[in-house]
């Protein structure tokens, strides 16, 4: 569909294949004036800390059906997906610096689950047929054994700790009370490890488990994958840091004490 138009001269133009447009209007750009923190205060932040960075090495196999058959792999293209990475404590050093009741975890096994996303392109056996793609999710387990040097930043666990006290019978004091108890209980509720993915390597090799000629038809794709995953181990830590303090830029048009606009020096600083 065209549209006709005419220029300032009255002379006809005709635009051809004309598509609805909105004009975009620019929003105002302007210097916002941010809340700092005061130099000589320390603040305690809670961010995720490194734990580890492990390379894990995963081997699997698997057979994939292929509806119509296929005489030609084209392309294929992989995603990992992980639905399951818990880092599980072995081993402890009791004291975690001075505090007691924190516990370090100096050796810990990784269980990680998940699949490998697998889009498959391929050719059927027609001269002028279209190309199929076949999807299948390779189902991977395994875990990672990580060791007090595998780690850049130990994992920590509170305790729960949990004790009582018994009573003697006061009508016979040879027998202890049974219907009368002391509990006390200290839960500890510590931030879970989780993981993020980082990098993952595959290496793989995928052919069909019968031999067939050339543009014979196969069934079957049968696939030996190793993948090399990587991934980040990480915990919500608390954390002090040192503060910047209120710091005037040349180029800011505003004094932090006050916010108040002028050349006027500030800190050693002048506003060209």
């Amino acid at each position: 569909m065209s549209e006709k138009q005419h220029d300032g001269k009255g002379t006809e133009i005709n635009i051809p294949c004309k598509v609805d447009a909105e004009t975009q209007i620019p929003f105002k750009d302007e210097k916002t004036k941010p809340i700092l923190v005061k130099k000589h205060e320390k603040p305690i932040i809670k961010v995720p800390a490194l734990l580890a960075e492990p390379k894990i090495q995963i081997v699997v196999e698997a057979d994939i059906p292929l509806n119509p058959p296929a005489v030609e792999i084209k392309r294929v293209l992989k995603d990992v997906f992980l639905t399951q990475c818990k880092l599980v404590p072995v081993k402890f050093n009791d004291k975690y610096g001075d505090h007691y009741g924190v516990r370090e975890v100096k050796r810990a096994k990784l269980f990680v689950e998940g699949f490998i996303r697998k889009n498959i392109e391929y050719a059927a056996a027609d001269c002028n047929g279209v190309i199929h793609d076949r999807i299948a999710n390779v189902h991977f387990s395994g875990f990672a054994d990580l060791k007090d040097e595998d780690f850049f930043l130990n994992p920590i666990l509170g305790e729960t700790k949990e004790r009582n006290a018994r009573f003697i019978n006061p009508k016979n004091s040879d027998i202890p009370r049974l219907d009368k108890y002391f509990f006390e209980n200290s839960v500890f509720y510590n931030e879970q490890p989780y993981c993020e993915l980082v990098e993952a390597d595959f290496f793989e090799l995928d052919f069909s488990p019968s031999p067939v000629e050339p543009n014979e038809p196969f069934k079957k794709l049968r696939e030996k994958i190793v993948l090399d995953l990587t991934v980040k181990v990480l915990q919500l830590r608390q954390v002090k840091v040192d503060a910047l303090g209120f710091h005037h830029h040349k180029h800011d048009d505003y004094k932090h004490d006050g916010y108040k606009n002028d050349d006027k020096k500030h800190d050693g600083y002048k506003n060209d």
